[in-house]
Parts: structure tokens; C-alpha cells; sequence
């Protein structure tokens, strides 16, 4: 158990309890997400996506003709979706009375740097899979650990994105400060983050029932698990 806040925000508008700015989500794209998940996954697939935030990636899936079931603590993000059922819950006190063909679990949401909370994400996945389906992780490629640095750059007319401190606290702990600026408006986000080596992810995964099956990405960043 990691002690210490593992994130924290400010800005204008709603900050969620892990640091994110509502308004701020709420302005961003995809980037070829839902197109990647759609074609690493069957036909009509029925998703469950764990922490949906403000639908960046649910309305795509819709429009590629799946069926999501949005789940996130925020009701305020979960305002901005439209067209999925949503389901305000936190991640690891998700029960619902059914499985999916596909769990998601993106946004390195699983790279938390509490174990016990890690353990309590995979257990929501395992439980929440279809016998045959499959989980879709999102994690940093762990060699990203070693080469972030302060940056910062223009994502975009009036909106940059910057690095602006990083600690490391213990070994593969990684603490990162954001800053977001959109026009006359800033967000800080910080969050501390492990890295998740191949065979610590794949213990991780066995202990809650799965296994993993592969990647989706050359760089191992999108990673496919079973049920085992």
C-alpha cells in the first residue's frame, strides 16, 4: 500500500477525487482509440469501459456500432455521454448482474501506484468478462519510465500540455505534474504512477484470474488479457 496522495488537481470547473478537470476532459479527442479497440475485438462487441470519463473514446465505439456500458465515479463526466448507458460507480466496487465480450480499462488508470487498488481493478475485470472475451488494458510501454522529461507542447490553437515536475519517490514510482492551458484557462493534475514490467503485469494478472494474451501495439502499451 502506497501512502501519500496518489493524485490531486486544480483548476476551474468539477475536479474529480483522482485530480481530473471535468471541463477540461470534456474538450478532449480521441486519438485513434475506439478505431484500435474496434479492430482487435469482434463485431458489435458489448463493452463495459471502466473509468469512461467523458466519452473520448465510449462515442466512437458507439459509432462503430458497439454497445457500451460507461462506468465512472464522476457523475459529471458520465453528463457529457450520450447515447451509452452509464453507470456511476468507482472501479473496484463495480458489481453489476452481468459480463461483457469486452472490459476496458484505459487511461494507465491500471498503473496506479497502490498495489492493493491495481489488485481491486484486475478483480472488477475478471469479474465483469465474458468466458471467451477478453480485457484490454492500457498501460505506458515500461521503457517510457526511463525517458519522460519536463516538456511541454502545443497540442493544439490556444491549448498546450507541459511536464512541469517529476519526481520519483521509489523504485518504478513515477510522480508527474501536468499543467493544461486552454485559452485563458489552467489545470494542474498530479498522479503517481509504477511502472509495470511484463512479468509483474502478468502476475498481477494471474492473481485475479487472468492471463495475457498478447498485444495490441508494437510498443506493449495495449495489452490483452484472458480469462485463465
Amino acid at each position: 500500500m502506497t501512502t501519500g496522495p496518489l493524485y490531486h488537481g486544480t483548476g476551474p470547473g468539477t475536479i474529480t477525487p483522482d485530480g481530473c478537470a471535468v471541463d477540461y476532459y470534456a474538450t478532449l479527442k480521441p486519438r485513434g482509440e475506439p478505431e484500435l479497440i474496434h479492430g482487435a475485438v469482434p463485431a458489435g462487441a458489448r463493452i463495459l469501459e471502466l473509468g469512461a470519463g467523458t466519452g473520448r473514446v465510449t462515442h466512437g465505439l458507439l459509432a462503430l456500432g458497439h454497445e457500451v456500458v460507461a462506468v465512472d465515479e464522476s457523475p459529471e463526466m458520465l453528463g457529457h455521454i450520450t447515447g451509452a448507458t452509464t453507470v456511476v460507480s468507482s472501479i473496484q466496487d463495480l458489481a453489476l448482474a452481468e459480463v461483457f465480450d469486452v472490459v476496458l480499462l484505459m487511461s494507465y488508470v491500471i498503473e496506479t501506484a497502490d498495489d492493493d487498488l491495481r489488485a481491486a481493478f484486475l478483480r472488477t475485470c475478471r469479474r465483469h468478462v465474458a468466458d471467451g472475451g477478453s480485457v484490454i488494458l492500457q498501460r505506458q510501454p515500461p521503457e517510457w519510465y526511463d525517458t519522460i522529461t519536463l516538456t511541454e507542447r502545443v497540442a493544439g490553437e490556444g491549448h498546450t500540455v507541459a511536464v512541469t515536475d517529476i519526481q520519483r519517490p521509489g523504485p518504478g514510482l513515477l510522480g508527474l505534474t501536468m499543467k493544461y492551458t486552454l485559452g485563458d484557462r489552467t489545470w494542474t493534475h498530479f498522479y503517481l504512477s509504477k511502472r509495470l514490467e511484463d512479468d509483474f503485469l502478468e502476475e498481477s494478472l494471474n492473481a485475479a484470474g487472468l492471463t495475457m494474451a498478447g498485444f495490441l501495439t508494437p510498443d506493449r502499451g495495449w495489452v490483452r488479457a484472458v480469462p485463465a
